[in-house]
């Protein structure tokens, strides 16, 4: 028993010991790029995590293998898909539905409901079925399955990136909250349909039509179902008392405790949290928080949103080092960002052909859209957690070239974008 108890000390100090190192890496780069570079804390802390990785795997090459191996052995003993999935995630996705007006959303409900279902569907067979006709012409061996499984991880437009993007990108109030919903909803179809690809890899079996729709219910209903109930309790809870001691970790309890709920229960977490979100930011702000109350938990719930993107992006820079890029793979890459924006525009741009006037979204829209669709770390989890086997890396390595371009190139200009749309300068 002695042994045991050491050995529990000495794993959780090691993970206690990783936690602080990502932490001080974080403030340091947060640092430099709020100090010398200046771009959005997000794009600029992932691009100085890029660029010492590129730098490690420089010098690995060279013959200076010290810092290469520590770095492989430090990120692989964090599980990041455990980390995103059933870590990071519930409290980003609260944070960012917390201050989405709920009256405006409400206006925009079946283009939120229509991207978020449809497109993700739509765009998953266009990627999947796009990737496997292009592959074998740039020598590179994937299956069906796994390039309809590339295609479902890599389809929802993320939340946690999109919402940070948008912050300083000044969309029109339209399109911000059109993307914003879309992208708060849109991850756990993309999650389901992960799922039910992923059972016939495993498997070996095609799952029926009706298991596909039951599965679709209890995760995605399941969740909104769950949040509905965690938000009214919280609500509840808020209302009943002042203090904004207890009312923060009211909010907080209600997230975690909410997210680890439903996964044991095997609905959607993703879905949940929004739907807390929702509630509280609406009705709880509104109707069960004084103002003292109100600026407390904007305050810890921003401070939090912030300082977690930031660790994330950080580790989605760091984790490239573990990705093996061969030439057919950056070839690869580059056809697969192409293929994605492709997917997206038709997936976004068939919806709003049809129900156009209905959207209500200002004359072009569909390039904000098109170009305000940005993938990040829910895809990477995703594909890290496929199982290991000769095309779990070919997938990570598409994976990363578009979530790095996405980032990065589409990050970075989808203000220029917002600007050159005419028809939205006097919207704001």
């Amino acid at each position: 028993m002695f042994f045991l108890l050491l050995i529990v000390f000495y794993l959780e100090s090691l993970v206690f010991d990783i936690a602080v190192l990502f932490l001080v890496l974080t403030a340091l780069m947060s640092y430099l790029n709020h100090k010398f570079i200046g771009l959005p804390t997000t794009i600029g802390v992932m691009g100085i995590s890029l660029l010492l990785s590129l730098g490690i795997v420089g010098l690995d090459k060279l013959g200076f293998s010290s810092l290469h191996n520590y770095e492989v052995s430090m990120l692989s003993s964090v599980d990041f898909s455990e980390v995103l999935m059933q870590g990071m995630l519930s409290i980003l996705l609260f944070a960012g539905a917390l201050h989405v007006d709920l009256s405006q959303l409400r206006s925009y409900k079946w283009p939120v409901a229509i991207l978020a279902l449809v497109g993700t569907m739509m765009s998953t067979l266009i990627v999947g079925f796009g990737l496997w006709l292009l592959m074998p012409y740039l020598d590179v061996d994937l299956p069906l399955l796994y390039c309809l499984i590339f295609g479902a991880l890599i389809s929802p437009t993320d939340p946690i990136a999109v919402m940070g993007i948008l912050k300083s990108a000044k969309a029109p109030k339209s399109l911000e909250l059109v993307i914003s919903g879309e992208s708060l909803f849109n991850d756990g179809v993309g999650v389901v349909i992960f799922l039910l690809i992923l059972t016939m890899v495993t498997s070996g079996h095609t799952p029926s039509v009706g298991y596909g729709a039951l599965l679709l219910i209890q995760e995605a209903g399941g969740g909104i179902l769950l949040g509905l109930v965690l938000g009214y309790i919280s609500y509840l809870m808020l209302k009943s008392i002042d203090s904004y001691e207890e009312e923060v970790l009211i909010t907080l309890a209600a997230v975690l405790g909410g997210y680890l709920l439903a996964d044991h229960i095997h609905v959607s977490g993703p879905l949940a949290m929004v739907v807390v979100g929702l509630i509280i930011g609406n009705h709880g702000r509104a109707r069960a928080m004084s103002d003292t109350t109100r600026q407390h938990v904007d305050m810890f719930w921003a401070l939090l949103d912030s300082i977690l993107n930031a660790v994330l992006f950080v580790l989605i820079g760091l984790e490239v080092t573990l990705i093996d890029f061969s030439g057919p793979l950056l070839h690869a890459g580059i056809i697969v960002i192409a293929l994605t924006l492709v997917a997206r525009l038709i997936s976004v741009g068939l919806p709003i052909g049809l129900f156009g006037r209905s959207f209500k979204l200002p004359k072009g829209s569909l390039h904000v859209l098109t170009w305000g669709g940005l993938r990040g770390g829910i895809s990477v989890a995703l594909a890290l957690s496929l199982p290991a086997g000769p095309y779990r890396d070919t997938v990570l390595a598409l994976t990363y070239s578009v979530v790095v371009f996405s980032i990065f190139a589409q990050g970075l200009t989808i203000g220029q974008v917002v600007r050159r749309v005419t028809a939205v300068k006097g919207e704001r």
